[in-house]
């Protein structure tokens, strides 16, 4: 997931519906049963920036008052400004770098991505350096790759405006644009010394968050790129399926988030109900649980690093902190604060920070991320099936 993808934006947001709740955690979205409205967190797309929060071990950031915010859009407005200008310099100067803002077609867009479609140009962008944007992931058989994008271009400016500053949401935002496809979108871009400008129409694209695969020694290979409805699902019906005492390898390496609810059906697939996360929103502590009946026996390690944000640092944390997973790889991401969307009189969105997850433990994710059990680099994935093999999940 942070990164950005143009098409799945992962935060944290929590709306009570009925009886089910709908929880975005950087880009999915995930339902359960609720007793209050669940919130949504950050990150944005397949792929998440490896960067990190710069104020990491400097305590968590602030929240954010959604009525100052919306007397402070009304006031704007009877100045002549959009509610969303105010909106963004409230926001800027309140410290929440998590906040974001949304014109009323921009949240539409974004709310169709978490059904794992969106109108884009197929790439993610992620953090680089203090300032700057770079491509972080580019999606097989998009506009962009089919221009010939790769992972690791800087990302100058789109339609002419420097990204330079801008934050990873803003940037998403610029590539989607108008969200038809077909629509064009100009892009300059840098690549070692070598600098040029690429035009790119925008086209519809699917994603596929769980990819599930039986490798050579009987290993289960379930890689989870994003918490989109329905994946929580997929991956507790490949446990069911799979055969009796097979290990389970569940990458989640690169994944921004999504909905927390998906997550916790993920977690389900492994626990026997429980306590998966609690969080606060304004000082009320709320919890996620996993639900019963998962299977708590078969052998699981979890592949982790530092794109891992969000909906799924609270996967891990829960699996790890309960003994359910041997995790492996490199530190996450460390997005674990909670967003809720303020409605803002004009119509424009605002997702202000409101609270912060922690793991069963009660560990806090916002930026300190989850260290792994097992320190792995480039060969991970082979620690990672070594291990599991250790754990009797080979052959």
């Amino acid at each position: 997931m942070p990164a950005g993808t143009d098409h799945l934006c992962i935060r944290p947001r929590g709306v009570l519906r009925g009886a089910v709740l709908t929880l975005v955690f950087t880009g999915v979205l995930a339902t359960a049963a609720a007793t209050g409205a669940l919130p949504r967190q950050e990150g944005e797309g397949a792929r998440a920036s490896e960067a990190r929060p710069a104020a990491r071990g400097g305590g968590e950031p602030p929240t954010v008052d959604s009525a100052a915010l919306s007397r402070a859009a009304a006031a704007a407005m009877a100045d002549g400004k959009s509610g969303k200008q105010a909106a963004e310099e409230f926001v800027s100067r309140s410290g929440d770098r998590w906040g974001a803002v949304y014109d009323k077609r921009e949240y539409a867009e974004f709310e169709r991505a978490l059904d794992g479609s969106y109108t884009g140009v197929g790439l993610s962008a992620g953090r680089f350096g203090a300032k700057g944007v770079r491509v972080t992931r580019v999606q097989e058989g998009g506009p962009a790759a089919r221009a010939g994008l790769r992972a690791g271009d800087r990302l100058v400016a789109v339609d002419g405006r420097p990204v330079e500053g801008l934050s990873v949401s803003e940037v998403v935002s610029l590539l989607r644009g108008d969200g038809v496809p077909g629509s064009s979108v100009v892009l300059r871009l840098e690549r070692g010394r070598a600098a040029w400008t690429q035009t790119l129409r925008r086209a519809r694209l699917a994603t596929d968050p769980v990819t599930v695969r039986r490798l050579d020694d009987g290993t289960l290979l379930i890689r989870v790129a994003a918490f989109t409805k329905g994946a929580g699902t997929r991956v507790r019906d490949a446990v069911r399926a799979a055969p009796a005492g097979a290990g389970v390898l569940l990458d989640l390496r690169g994944n921004a988030g999504g909905l927390v609810a998906e997550a916790a059906v993920a977690a389900s697939a492994f626990l026997d109900g429980g306590l998966v996360a609690t969080y606060d929103v304004k000082g009320e502590e709320r919890a996620v649980y996993a639900e019963g009946g998962g299977d708590t026996v078969r052998p699981l390690v979890a592949l982790i690093d530092g794109g891992t944000m969000s909906a799924a640092e609270l996967l891990t944390g829960a699996l790890q902190d309960r003994g359910r997973a041997v995790t492996v790889g490199s530190r996450t991401f460390g997005k674990g604060s909670v967003q809720m969307p303020s409605t803002l009189p004009d119509g424009s969105v605002a997702e202000l920070t409101v609270g912060h997850y922690r793991t069963p433990a009660g560990h806090a994710v916002d930026g300190n991320g989850i260290t792994p059990d097992l320190a792995a680099g480039e060969r991970a994935e082979e620690r990672a099936r070594t291990v599991l093999s250790g754990l009797g999940g080979g052959s």
